[in-house]
């Protein structure tokens, strides 16, 4: 699993780093950002679609689904109320949809650990991880337009209909969702006429996003100053707590260990793709060396060296 951080993508995020560190007039144009950010939402999106196109609906699949959608509500929803407290509602808003949604790059990595290992699991939890990308960021959005709200000065409140529509119509989300609608209405066929696009350009478009993530996050770790202690015992603490969660959950559903183990890692993990993506449109006010601080500097670490065999450690004695 060591050999995961010498993944191309990871390596021009830290590149970006230590640029931004060094003062470097390296950057990536604003539109190339917005494109690159626009592009991993519609790839992301049309994988989820194939996924639970090929798979179809059954009950062990309504359980998995159900489960991951649970999840992706209530882990943000419980770390905004906490997180609100630490501090501001921007941040605390972005930060709690970062750990609300998931990392592509862990549950590969996990898929891995399981192939490795000869654990069976069920090709539908690749569909559950798209599936959690979305509800964390609506959430927040929800959340920031009620503070945006507030800010205005007027005392009316949004209805539920204006709230929704405002949520699903934002430009980014609204492509990762109408995206995968389209990966499950087009299938295999589908899934094979986009392919260069989805799947052969990625990883290379994914680098070249992370490079300009990590030119940011370098910009901007002044913020974390006099929050840090409170913020870095949430990155550790918060995905263990998730993974908890997602593992009394599997117990409750009789899900297999396969699975179990992939709901826990989902669980615990942060988006460092599509949440960060939506973020940069969606939340400006937000401070992104927060929640890619977290996430990128001590949640992916902790999670690929430690937390992938420490929670199939935990679902083999409970399952």
């Amino acid at each position: 699993m060591f050999n995961n951080f010498f993944d191309p993508a990871i390596l021009f995020f830290l590149f970006g780093i230590g640029a931004g560190l060094l003062r470097s007039n390296l950057e990536i144009p604003p539109p190339i950002s917005k494109f690159l950010s626009l592009y991993l939402l519609m790839a992301l999106g049309l994988k989820g679609g194939f996924a639970l196109s090929q798979s179809g609906l059954n009950v062990d699949v309504a359980k998995g689904l159900g489960a991951a959608v649970f999840l992706a509500v209530f882990i943000p929803t419980i770390g905004y109320q906490l997180l609100k407290r630490i501090t501001g509602p921007f941040d605390a808003a972005a930060i709690a949809a970062t750990y609300g949604s998931v990392s592509a790059v862990t549950f590969m990595t996990a898929v891995q650990f399981l192939d490795g290992n000869k654990i069976a699991y069920s090709g539908h939890m690749s569909a559950a991880m798209a599936m959690m990308e979305s509800p964390a960021i609506l959430l927040a959005v929800f959340w920031v337009n009620g503070i945006r709200k507030k800010i205005s000065g007027t005392s009316h409140s949004h209805t539920l209909k204006q709230t929704l529509h405002e949520s699903l119509t934002d430009g980014a989300q609204l492509l990762l969702l109408g995206a995968m609608l389209v990966g499950i209405l087009s299938g295999e066929q589908g899934k094979t006429m986009m392919a260069p696009f989805s799947v052969d350009l990625f990883k290379g478009m994914l680098a070249f996003f992370l490079l300009d993530m990590g030119l940011t996050a370098s910009r901007n770790f002044h913020y974390l100053k006099g929050k840090s202690l409170l913020l870095i015992a949430y990155a550790v603490l918060g995905p263990i707590t998730h993974s908890l969660l997602a593992l009394g959950l599997a117990f409750a559903l009789g899900m297999s260990l396969g699975d179990s183990i992939l709901l826990m890692v989902l669980a615990s993990s942060a988006s460092y793709i599509a949440v960060p993506a939506a973020l940069k449109l969606a939340i400006p006010e937000a401070s992104p060396s927060l929640y890619l601080g977290l996430s990128l500097g001590l949640t992916f670490p902790l999670n690929i060296i430690l937390g992938i065999p420490f929670y199939s450690y935990l679902a083999n004695w409970a399952i």
